[in-house]
């Protein structure tokens, strides 16, 4: 069977969360998995997240790839796709529903879309923690009706547009996924139903109160292309 999807996963000392994730690939029901081509673009790491990309049982190919800061991690990664699709990840994400991957696919044939996204949910942390992701999702499926938007914890591309559209602008230090999803076309885009499990270690190290700041300015910034080359101390932070 020919494989039609490959998945990219910028990596930098993950590997405490990596298994996590991969463990969830391996479940789920998706037909072509085991020839899908997973890349991990390591970007340096020193607690062994490499060594244990390349150890872990998958039912899917794993290759470690040089990365960096995302945006150059995720090109490198596409870069060396020749299938249809190309899906992001987070490092520090989880594939809860086992039907998600084909579901998503099958949306993208099926629907000719140019870009897909899902919920996001924390499965830790408290109600604050909790809340933030929900009001994300809220926005984030009213903003298909005006100017959709996804994240890289869970993003799948046409590998055509997102060539068009030139891929991550690697000179964004902050936000290049939210910069690139704001390029897809609204009738092309789809949020389909499901989750996808993170952290709260990004409120855990920035605040509540700054991660809600920080996602009000990048709203207010959509425009304004200058905004995303600066970091705004979310490097420095996390």
């Amino acid at each position: 069977m020919r494989a039609e999807l490959t998945i990219v996963i910028p990596a930098r000392n993950e590997s405490q969360s990596l298994p996590k994730l991969l463990t969830s690939l391996n479940r789920q029901d998706y037909l072509r998995l085991p020839d899908t081509r997973v890349f991990v673009a390591d970007a340096n790491s020193t607690d062994g997240t490499a060594e244990i990309a390349r150890s872990f049982p998958a039912r899917f190919l794993v290759e470690i790839i040089p990365g960096g800061l995302p945006a150059v991690g995720r090109n490198a990664g596409a870069a060396r796709a020749t299938t249809r699709y190309v899906l992001f990840l987070d490092a520090d994400v989880v594939l809860a529903d086992s039907t998600l991957l084909r579901r998503a696919v099958t949306a993208m044939r099926k629907r000719d879309l140019h870009c897909l996204t899902t919920n996001i949910a924390c499965s830790e942390g408290n109600a604050a923690d909790w809340f933030l992701y929900q009001a994300s999702n809220i926005v984030q499926q009213a903003s298909r009706w005006v100017a959709p938007f996804a994240t890289g914890m869970f993003m799948l591309f046409d590998r055509q547009e997102f060539e068009r559209l030139g891929g991550f602008n690697e000179q964004a230090l902050y936000a290049e996924d939210y910069l690139l999803s704001k390029q897809v076309a609204r009738r092309r885009f789809a949020v389909i139903p499901g989750t996808v499990l993170t952290s709260n270690r990004r409120f855990q190290k920035m605040g509540h109160m700054q991660i809600a700041g920080m996602f009000l300015k990048t709203a207010l910034n959509s425009g304004n292309p200058d905004y995303f080359l600066r970091d705004h101390g979310y490097w420095e932070e996390s």
